[in-house]
């Protein structure tokens, strides 16, 4: 589809696809939501900063054959390619070089930080919609009341087909430590460290 004038609130019946609006030249920031083009809302610092530093700290413990990108497009499907904060995925056979969006199938950790403007979407439809699609692993970082970053970990539970919150303790205060995808550690009390 060439870069033309498009009533982008107005979809067609059958929805919109990623490679219908890939290189569509809108004047914001959007996610394809059911093949409805929606924008995103702007983002605080503290989001942010949040997702960049959880960014390196994934990329820093990465391991074999793990990748790790922020704001990359994990294709659920055509009509549903979201950009999660964060997220791990298995590289085999994947080009990065001519790579979009990230294939579901090769994802193995989603992370969104919750902000202002997108609590409903990383709270309740984003999660769903990635358990639905298999992706192993999600976690969901709100602020805390001290304005350290609070990690709420899930991991998919085959039998149901929704998250289930971590063995090991579902929620991280002070330090996230892990193992999956791969070994972890994470000072969240250092994120705001100058």
């Amino acid at each position: 589809m060439p870069n033309s004038p498009l009533d982008w609130t107005r979809p067609p019946a059958q929805g919109r696809d990623y490679e219908q609006v890939k290189n569509l030249d809108l004047p914001f920031a959007w996610e394809l939501v059911d093949g409805s083009i929606v924008v995103r809302g702007m983002t605080c610092q503290w989001h942010d900063t949040v997702r960049d530093r959880l960014y390196f700290w994934l990329e820093s413990a990465r391991q074999r054959p793990f990748a790790v990108n922020a704001h990359r497009c994990v294709l659920v499907d055509a009509y549903n390619p979201p950009k999660p904060d964060v997220v791990v995925f298995d590289r085999t056979g994947l080009d990065p070089f001519s790579l979009e969006c990230v294939p579901v199938a090769a994802v193995a950790l989603v992370v969104e930080v919750v902000s202002q403007g997108s609590r409903r979407e990383d709270r309740f439809r984003k999660p769903a919609m990635y358990a639905e699609a298999g992706v192993p692993y999600f976690w969901r970082v709100e602020r805390g009341e001290d304005d350290a970053p609070v990690v709420y970990e899930f991991h998919l539970d085959a039998r149901t087909g929704v998250y289930a919150p971590a063995p090991a303790g579902p929620v991280h205060t002070d330090v996230l430590r892990t193992d999956v995808p791969y070994p972890v550690g994470i000072d969240l009390r250092r994120v705001f460290d100058a």
